[in-house]
């Protein structure tokens, strides 16, 4: 690290360095628990940190500090991965029934009769394995609903108070919510009974042996150590030494035969009665403002990590809680935080046409609504000329204010695509529609949680009271009330971070991590050529132009899609956002760092696209396809100016079918393209795989027919399909859907007349088809954009087109 530090010169020693890498490294592994966990629903800070790995130990007091935990199991075998934890496991049982009830005192005979019956059943599973009655405890749970939703929230009734179960899945519902109703009765939707064994309390485990409570044992020698910035002298204790009841304070070291334990300083190790070491914080933790506002090399990877977790997380509460397929199976969603002005500061890896054009709809609440933005609001909207892209995709807005609820800080938002807003075909994502409003339902500014009170009846009618409305209104209900769930998990995650670094710290280093993104893409810049221009032909007779040039003085590209071929009336014209996400992607892109895709890396850009142009309609030009197509366009015809890529497949394939009852929708893989790297190394593309401005998955086959009356009956990689250069592309896809009943279906996609091109002398791909086989054999093939309607037994077919190669064999 001595070299390193050299390499670095900005004064810090070989010591601060290398601590540096570790401080990455804990907020790494701190970020990995608390995602997993918040995936099952679980609040770390409730718990104890269970270590374990041979070098778990060192790093076990830092994982703490940095989860908010305040103590710490150092199992004796922890140094070694085995089974030997699950042979100790408690055995479990459970068993649950639906009662639907009203929570209320008059339901309270049935749900203690239930309880009763349950409870049989656990303590008869658990006799049959060797437990006696008298050795085990049970733990009734009610898991309730809001009347008329569909979210359910556990509650214990160990307590069998009815008013405290309505407390307590109140304030549930408030944290994972925002909000909670006045006016919806409670339903106890399912009793369910958990048995386990009873946990066996060792008398040496829970009280010290005659006057050795407390005991510091002498430490064998001592070493000196680096930590929190500076070296410390730290006693040495060897395991074998130590005795049940022995306490140990920080700094230590407790060298064992398998690992190292570091008690860090503010911290003190006990020995328990069954030669555990527990290890509790004993000082409070300093706050970590005192790290300062300027910016720090490996604080800024730090908070570049935890911004990018915060979203994270709240993509896990979004999947979680959210009730559709589009959103719980496929994850077509996306979470991000922003600055108090708007700007996206950073992002979970999700959707890039979602997040780059997120911060329109951010700045459009801030704006319309100024003076006006309350703790417990929250707004919702979609609309294409007010700070949304296509009608599906509704983004869901929420400040996050200070303690004393006067200013807001920071915002949180997600946004969704609805498998279904209304418009005069199933899904919302006709081919045939002409303006906006016939594509389905507006939300433009819709304050849809108001001082924390949901507006569930004006919700209703505004997706309802419309020429074409929306066909599933309880399914988009639900999905935003999962929407505003996740950003309460983001509005928590970022008053914790201020509770823990100080607010001018935070906000320093959302600063600091905007600079940082436009420095890297200042280096990205400097490789560009002085300009470069590409055209982008498109299967509508529409084209794509755009020239890239470098101011080497400034440090700074325009991008200029002048001569982009003008609105017209069909749905690929794209709002100005749209063309702005796909130009932060592939920039952002180029940069190959690990940053998060933020605000920052357009600040060394100039984007001019002309007025009129089908970059930048007017209403009521129709745009759906703008979103999912077009946006495709500007990244293949950005990525070809750079000479970076070839063209990928260029669509989204996106299919949609649905009646009344039932809406879904899904975009469909090809194969990535080949391309050079920034160090000019060619790479092949991959087989099957979404590519650049879609990052969604395919819903899994079992769900689908579960969901739908459908069939999937065949989804295969088509081999040798990409095309072929130096560095070949990848393979696209053909996918087959029986339907079990009538439904109406569309396609909305492009390259079904030219192919994706390639790049530097690699070949082109192949262009894709849509085919539909009736039920006497015949075969229809559909146009790029078409709609038609399927009987019980007949099948769509989508063959996907194939990116290009690099590079001439």
């Amino acid at each position: 690290f001595t070299a390193l530090a050299a390499q670095i010169g900005d004064g810090r020693s070989p010591e601060a360095v290398a601590e540096g890498f570790v401080t990455i490294a804990v907020e790494n592994m701190a970020n990995a628990i608390k995602k997993i966990s918040v995936q099952r629903g679980y609040d770390v800070t409730e718990y104890l940190l269970n270590c374990f790995g041979g070098a778990g130990g060192q790093h076990a007091c830092l994982v703490a500090d940095a989860l908010g935990m305040e103590a710490v199991l150092i199992h004796p075998f922890s140094g070694l991965l085995s089974a030997y934890g699950i042979g100790l496991s408690s055995v479990f049982a459970s068993r649950q029934q639906g009662l639907l009830q009203p929570l209320a005192e008059e339901s309270r005979s049935a749900i203690e009769a239930l309880i009763a019956a349950l409870r049989g059943e656990v303590v008869a599973e658990l006799g049959e394995q060797g437990i006696a009655e008298g050795a085990l405890s049970t733990r009734p749970v009610l898991h309730i609903r809001y009347d008329g939703t569909d979210t359910t929230l556990p509650v214990n009734f160990e307590h069998g108070s009815i008013f405290r179960a309505r407390s307590d899945f109140e304030a549930a519902h408030r944290t994972q919510f925002g909000f909670v109703y006045d006016d919806k009765p409670i339903v106890v939707e399912t009793v369910a009974v958990e048995g386990m064994e009873a946990a066996r309390q060792d008398k040496a485990e829970t009280s010290a042996p005659d006057g050795a409570a407390g005991v510091e044992p002498k430490p064998s020698e001592s070493r000196r150590i680096y930590t929190e910035g500076r070296w410390h002298e730290a006693d040495v204790y060897r395991r074998e030494n130590l005795k049940p009841s022995n306490t140990v304070a920080g700094p230590a070291l407790i060298i064992e035969p398998n690992q190292t334990i570091v008690v860090e300083p503010g911290w003190r190790a006990e020995i328990t009665g069954l030669n555990h070491v527990v290890i509790r914080r004993t000082e409070r933790k300093v706050r970590a403002a005192a790290l300062g506002t300027e910016a720090d090399p490996v604080m800024l990877e730090v908070f570049n990590n935890l911004f990018m977790s915060i979203a994270e997380q709240m993509g896990m509460t979004l999947q979680n809680t959210a009730y559709s397929v589009n959103i719980k199976e496929r994850l077509d969603f996306s979470c991000a935080v922003f600055d108090r002005h708007g700007a996206l500061v950073a992002n979970a890896p999700h959707m890039p046409v979602h997040l780059g054009s997120m911060d329109r709809s951010v700045e459009t609440v801030i704006r319309l609504n100024s003076g006006d933005i309350h703790p417990g609001d929250v707004f919702a909207l979609n609309a294409p000329y007010n700070g949304g892209t296509h009608l599906p995709d509704i983004t869901v807005v929420t400040p996050v204010f200070d303690d004393a609820q006067s200013e807001i800080l920071f915002w949180a938002a997600s946004r969704g695509h609805h498998a279904d807003v209304g418009g005069t075909a199933p899904g919302s994502m006709t081919p045939l529609a002409t303006t906006v409003d016939e594509e389905g339902v507006l939300f433009d500014n819709f304050r849809i949680v108001d001082r924390g009170r949901f507006r569930e009846k004006e919700l209703e009618t505004l997706l309802t009271d419309h020429p074409y409305p929306a066909r599933n209104p309880t399914q988009n209900i639900a999905d935003l009330k999962a929407q505003i769930a996740a950003n309460e998990k983001g509005v928590a995650e970022l008053r914790k971070m201020v509770a823990h670094f100080g607010l001018d710290v935070v906000e320093a280093y959302m600063g600091h991590v905007q600079d940082n993104a436009a420095e890297s893409v200042r280096r990205v810049i400097e490789r560009l050529p002085d300009s470069a221009a590409y055209e982008y032909p498109t299967d509508t007779g529409q084209v794509i132009r755009v020239k890239i040039t470098v101011d080497r003085q400034k440090r700074e590209a325009t991008v200029d899609f002048t001569g982009t071929s003008p609105v017209m009336e069909n749905n690929f014209n794209a709002p100005e956002p749209v063309a702005r996400a796909a130009v932060l992607y592939a920039f952002r892109v180029m940069v190959e760092d690990m940053i998060p895709m933020n605000a920052g890396c357009l600040r060394p850009i100039n984007i001019v696209i002309p007025d009129g142009s089908m970059l930048k309609p007017a209403y009521p030009a129709a745009v759906v396809a703008g979103n999912v197509e077009t946006s495709q366009h500007v990244t293949n015809a950005l990525f070809g100016a750079m000479g970076a890529m070839a063209n990928a497949q260029g669509t989204m394939n996106n299919l949609t079918f649905g009646n009344k009852k039932y809406q879904y929708y899904e975009t469909i893989c090809s194969g990535s393209p080949a391309g050079r790297m920034n160090s000019g190394r060619g790479f092949a593309g991959t087989s099957g795989v979404h590519t650049h401005m879609t990052n969604s998955r395919l819903t899994d086959p079992e769900v689908l027919e579960l969901r739908f009356p459908v069939v999937l009956e065949d989804f295969h990689i088509r081999e040798n399909s990409g095309g072929k250069g130096k560095w070949n592309a990848g393979d696209g896809t053909r996918r087959t859907i029986r339907f079990l009943e009538k439904m109406e279906c569309a396609i909305l996609s492009s390259h079904r007349n030219r192919p994706p091109q390639g790049l530097e002398g690699g070949g082109d791909g192949e262009v894709g088809s849509t085919k539909v086989r009736r039920k006497d054999g015949s075969v229809d093939v559909l146009k790029a954009c078409d709609q038609t309607t399927l009987d019980a037994g007949e099948a769509v077919i989508v063959t996907t087109p194939t990116p290009g190669a690099f590079g001439s064999a």
